[in-house]
């Protein structure tokens, strides 16, 4: 009856250190890792291009898309 845990593959991702931060910072503002918000910002780009089949849009368990779900609100 527990949460299903979807299993996970890491990879090192080569990226600028100031557009980093400028990630770092919006996942701070949105209360996520920036793991969360890497994956966040992947899904929603692939959502938005068509790219991901239906019924994968959601976020990850653990990644929300709502704020307010991690404030407990």
């Amino acid at each position: 009856m527990g949460e299903t845990v979807t299993p996970r593959r890491s990879f090192l991702l080569r990226v600028e250190p100031a557009l980093l931060e400028h990630v770092q910072r919006w996942a701070n503002d949105d209360l996520r890792s920036l793991n969360g918000q890497i994956e966040f910002l992947l899904r929603g780009a692939l959502r938005d291009a068509g790219r991901l089949p239906k019924g994968e849009g959601a976020p990850a368990p653990g990644v929300s898309d709502n704020r307010d779900e991690d404030l407990g609100a």
